[in-house]
């Protein structure tokens, strides 16, 4: 059994405090499993860290650049640790949102209309029809994002200011109304279906981590056709990429009255939050796997891989 496990946490990128909650989280249920935990904040001298800690695995709490990109993950597998979650390709492709979607829409899997423009191209004029949303290519956590609604005359403001930190790359796509629905993928299979409601507004990094900034429903008041079909392409879209162990893919739903029907799935995320009120523990206590178990799966899940 491994003894010995490593949570990196923290980093640089600007999901940092998310990968803090999910570190603390997940390295105090691993002592409650029973395993010797050395938590390591994540800095550029990691390789040095890991060669004196000699840990028998990795717990990948990161989230953001370098952490969730395919890059620490590289890293791991020149040094020979096992590491929790996916992969280097899996991890690289997910986390480039206009790579996955083409390979997740080569797969069958339905994704937003829309394409890749510059920071410049999209802060001097509309470069789709409103309303649309632009996201950092390769980011995370709702940091970056921007909805520009119908009435909006001009580019978002933000685009402009010398303090932007989020990449000159950004995914513009088209809006889907609708529900938000999130399913996760455990072990090759899928799990449940929840729907989020945020309190005001729409699902933003305050509607995901602060306290009462949104509603979960689970299971998510949907068709039994539409709930089995999210799930199917949860699970699609997880092999796809060529995920392992856990991963998390969020789909906007237009049920409106007069709606287009329309089910497409956003992203697929390698990395997703894991603190004990976070989606995919939800999803996972729900089908009866405690906190402590999941974490405990993840860590005997990595190992097996070597």
């Amino acid at each position: 059994m491994t003894k010995h496990v490593a949570v990196l946490m923290g980093g640089w990128s600007s999901e940092r405090q998310v990968s803090l909650w999910s570190g603390e989280a997940c390295a105090k249920a691993l002592e409650g499993e029973g395993f010797r935990v050395t938590r390591i904040d994540v800095g550029r001298d990691l390789a040095e860290v890991l060669a004196r800690t000699k840990p028998d695995v990795c717990f990948n709490a990161l989230h953001g650049r370098f952490g969730e990109d395919g890059t620490v993950q590289g890293m791991l597998e020149v040094m020979g640790i096992p590491y929790t979650h996916s992969g280097v390709l899996a991890s690289s492709l997910a986390m480039h949102k206009e790579r996955a979607k083409i390979v997740m829409a080569a797969a069958g899997v339905p994704v937003p209309r829309g394409k890749t423009v510059t920071r410049e191209e999209a802060a001097k004029a509309h470069v789709l029809k409103p309303p649309y949303v632009l996201k950092p290519v390769d980011g995370g956590s709702s940091v970056g994002v921007l909805i520009v609604n119908a009435d909006h005359e001009h580019p978002p403001q933000e685009l402009t200011r010398d303090d932007w930190s989020h990449g000159e790359l950004l995914l513009a796509e088209n809006f889907v109304a609708g529900k938000e629905l999130t399913c996760a993928v455990l072990n090759d299979e899928a799990l449940d279906v929840i729907e989020i409601l945020p309190s005001e507004g729409w699902y933003d990094f305050e509607a995901k981590y602060a306290k009462g900034g949104s509603k979960h429903v689970l299971p998510a008041e949907i068709s039994p056709f539409v709930y089995q079909q999210v799930r199917k392409l949860a699970v699609a879209a997880h092999h796809a990429l060529g995920c392992r162990g856990v991963s998390r893919a969020d789909f906007r739903f237009d049920d409106r009255e007069g709606g287009t029907g329309e089910l497409v799935c956003l992203e697929v995320n390698t990395q997703p939050g894991m603190t004990e009120t976070s989606l995919v523990p939800e999803l996972a206590a729900y089908v009866g796997m405690g906190f402590g178990e999941l974490v405990r799966w993840l860590v005997e899940d990595a190992s097996l891989e070597r």
